[in-house]
């Protein structure tokens, strides 16, 4: 190991598909890359890893392969992380973020979603790549702002870093986040909502309009400024409804 000297692009490289691969730290990764392409490791050797090589390398534990650990990471994890070690640009598959001026929709709420894969819900808060920032109304969803989080790890306290860098949105989608970080993020005034199974960001978020046109929870219609009287009358003639039919 010693012999090998990393440069700051490939550690960088490294470190960021551990991040897409569950459960596998930089040293694992590391370990198994000397292991399949040999010492030292080179920008050339990296574009030419492959997801056969990461599964095998990556299959137990102890770099053994194990048919029944290989399915802990799945196959688009594993192709997202041999992009990332050829060195391919790791915003590639975002859509272009779209134009949005206060005002532009009335009674809209802002939305980061935690994110290493394209526009896809996918990230846990503390190592995601990025956040995706929608703006979302009951009739209308935009993309608006994609918001690297590699800053973080140079930051003293990296949950507070991320807590900052969305402190404008009100809602955050993740995968997982630990109580601490729950705890800034809360104090930032924006509500987690942990979604175990990842999704396509525009879907996940197309069931959040259906919420907003219908009858939000508290927490929710607080956010987007419905009183208590107005939640209280639609429910009313929601239920008015319901007995009708």
């Amino acid at each position: 190991m010693t012999e090998n000297v990393l440069t700051r692009e490939i550690a960088l490289r490294i470190g960021l598909a551990a991040r897409v691969l569950p459960d596998v730290s930089p040293r694992h990764l590391l370990e198994v890359l000397i292991e399949k392409l040999g010492s030292p490791l080179t920008e050339e050797k990296l574009s030419h890893v492959t997801v056969t090589q990461l599964k095998t390398g990556l299959g137990s534990p102890d770099g053994e392969e194990d048919t029944e650990h290989l399915d802990v990471v799945s196959i688009p994890n594993y192709k997202e992380a041999v992009r990332i070690l050829w060195g391919e640009a790791a915003d590639a598959g975002l859509p272009e973020p779209m134009h949005y001026s206060d005002g532009d929709m009335p009674g809209s709420i802002r939305v980061a979603i935690a994110s290493n894969t394209a526009e896809r819900m996918d990230g846990h808060f503390g190592s995601c790549l990025r956040f995706l920032v929608y703006q979302v109304s009951r009739d209308e969803l935009r993309l608006i702002d994609v918001r690297s989080a590699l800053d973080a790890e140079e930051a003293e306290d990296r949950n507070a870093f991320r807590a900052e860098l969305i402190k404008d949105c009100q809602v955050l989608y993740v995968v997982s986040i630990g109580g601490p970080a729950a705890a800034k993020v809360i104090k930032a005034g924006i509500y987690p909502m942990k979604q175990a199974e990842e999704s396509e960001a525009p879907e996940l978020l197309a069931k959040l309009q259906t919420i907003l046109a219908g009858s939000p929870p508290p927490w929710l219609a607080k956010i987007i400024g419905v009183s208590i009287r107005e939640r209280v009358r639609f429910d009313s003639e929601y239920l008015v409804e319901e007995e009708a039919e």
